[in-house]
């Protein structure tokens, strides 16, 4: 079973820049498709982006442009770059990690970090 270990959360000033790493460990971290997600008080837990192991990565609309995720894979590394922080951006960042078999999401089998937080105030 894959384990995952957030790091990298903090207080910033809005306009700031922080880094978030996820690093991974005990199982097949190639066959993952690894994301963040996130969750601000009193609300539901989002996607903010995902990456393939081949490194094709999606965005939520909200950080295009502004958040880089970017992974290594001979590390078991994924890192999220977020530049140009605001209030909103606020939340418990949380790593997941979901196996493929095939092109296939093996079902019952993601894995989440233990989350990391992350405030955005001047």
């Amino acid at each position: 079973q894959l384990q995952l270990v957030e790091s990298g959360g903090g207080l910033v000033q809005p306009g700031g820049s922080l880094r978030l790493s996820c690093a991974a460990s005990g199982s097949q971290f190639i066959i993952y498709l690894v994301g963040w997600y996130r969750q601000a008080p009193g609300k539901q837990r989002e996607l903010v982006a995902t990456i393939t192991s081949g490194g094709s990565a999606n965005y939520a609309d909200f950080v295009k442009g502004r958040f880089s995720i970017t992974r290594d894979n001979a590390k078991e590394t994924v890192d999220l770059q977020m530049n140009s922080l605001k209030p909103d951006d606020t939340a418990v960042y949380y790593c997941n990690a979901k196996p493929y078999r095939a092109g296939t999401e093996v079902p019952g089998y993601d894995v989440w970090g233990q989350g990391t937080q992350v405030t955005v105030s001047s």
